[in-house]
């Protein structure tokens, strides 16, 4: 059990929920490079970086008020705040974001057994296993584990990236200020409709992490850590984004971007330090996603037997799902994934999930007190909305 919202620290209010946004939007495509090749550099250097913008800001502007309507519903789970978005149709988002997870856990098997064929020499299979047993370890104790994990990998994450920066810039800065110099202003629509499908699908980060909206003490608190949470999440691909524009286009068609550019720095402790980091973004983005369900699971458990659910439930309700996308991610391949099932799922997600929460759950907002909020392991007492 957590601490009540009474106790929450600034961390937690503020800060904790922006670190745990960037932990389920990273994942294996972010982190490898393999998501900004595809959806970034087909507009060049400068449409890449308004493309970032655009998601950037779309991620702010839904998590203010996603952060907002949960605190203000007191549904700290997805099924609890979508019963109450959604209405009867609660489950289309459910069977969407089941169909996504499949997708997502696929894409970081594939990218940890990418990972360790690369640095090891291992079979693509054994990465994968390390990531299956690392996500479902962390996923099995609950709030709190999942917690400690997205912050103690933020400060490594954040570290790396920022070295990444400093020594590909003074490695090939040359050919970055080369590229973007020969980049003229993108003609067109191509990068904002890149920029708004990027951020369609990762915008169920949002939803993902809700069981940190428990921490708020009031609204305000929900809209400075929605306004915060774009950036966290989206400086790191933006430093990464500006690397990868010194081989703009090759890089464009490499599935992980990031051994491309780390073989060019021909740096070898630094490759291995990256590919862990990378590693390291996987767990945590696979658990966030994960955890998402066990709380899900949780969350009927309680109203139904009034305890908590115990931690082999949820070891076993993580395997399942890992075990799953393994076969997903063995047959299909990390550049398949991200091309064909994003796309389609984001179209999916924007319809069931940020159309209804702009719309009528913007009009429950303005309609509705802003309560105090305090941890309650149940949604069973929220307050009515109009």
């Amino acid at each position: 059990m957590t601490a009540t919202g009474a106790t929450a620290s600034r961390f937690q209010r503020f800060w904790l929920p922006g670190l745990a946004f960037k932990a389920v939007v990273i994942g294996g495509g972010y982190a490898t490079g393999r998501e900004l090749a595809e959806f970034f550099l087909p507009s060049g250097p400068w449409g890449g970086v308004y493309a970032i913008a655009v998601a950037t800001a779309l991620w702010s502007a839904v998590c203010v008020v996603t952060f907002a309507l949960a605190q203000t519903l007191r549904a700290f789970d997805y099924r609890s705040f979508f019963r109450r978005l959604l209405g009867p149709l609660w489950w289309t988002f459910e069977w969407a974001y089941l169909a996504l997870l499949m997708v997502l856990l696929a894409v970081f098997g594939a990218a940890a057994g990418a990972i360790g064929q690369s640095l090891l020499g291992w079979p693509p299979l054994a990465g994968t296993w390390c990531l299956v047993a690392a996500i479902a370890a962390a996923v099995c104790f609950g709030n709190e584990s999942v917690e400690r994990l997205f912050k103690w990998v933020s400060f490594f994450l954040y570290g790396v990236y920022a070295l990444f920066a400093v020594l590909a810039l003074s490695a090939f800065g040359d050919r970055i200020a080369a590229a973007f110099a020969a980049s003229p202003a993108p003609a067109g629509a191509r990068w904002f409709t890149d920029g708004l499908t990027y951020a369609g699908y990762n915008l169920v980060g949002a939803v993902v992490i809700l069981p940190v909206a428990r921490h708020f003490l009031r609204r305000r608190d929900a809209v400075i850590a929605g306004l915060i949470a774009g950036p966290l999440a989206m400086l790191p691909a933006l430093a990464f984004f500006v690397c990868m524009t010194a081989f703009y286009p090759a890089i464009a068609a490499q599935t992980l971007p990031s051994d491309y550019l780390l073989q060019r720095l021909n740096l070898p402790w630094f490759h291995a330090l990256f590919q862990l980091m990378v590693f390291s973004a996987l767990l945590e983005s696979g658990a966030g996603a994960v955890h998402a369900i066990n709380e899900r699971a949780a969350a009927a458990w309680r109203a139904r037997r009034g305890d908590e659910l115990p931690a082999r439930a949820r070891l076993a309700l993580a395997a399942a799902l890992l075990l799953g996308s393994i076969f997903l991610a063995d047959r299909i391949g990390l550049i398949a994934l991200i091309a064909s099932g994003y796309r389609w799922l984001s179209y999916g997600l924007l319809t069931v999930y940020v159309a209804p929460l702009l719309t009528w759950g913007v009009w429950l907002l303005s309609r509705a007190p802003a309560p105090a909020a305090s941890f309650h392991p149940s949604t069973a007492d929220s307050p009515r909305m109009p």
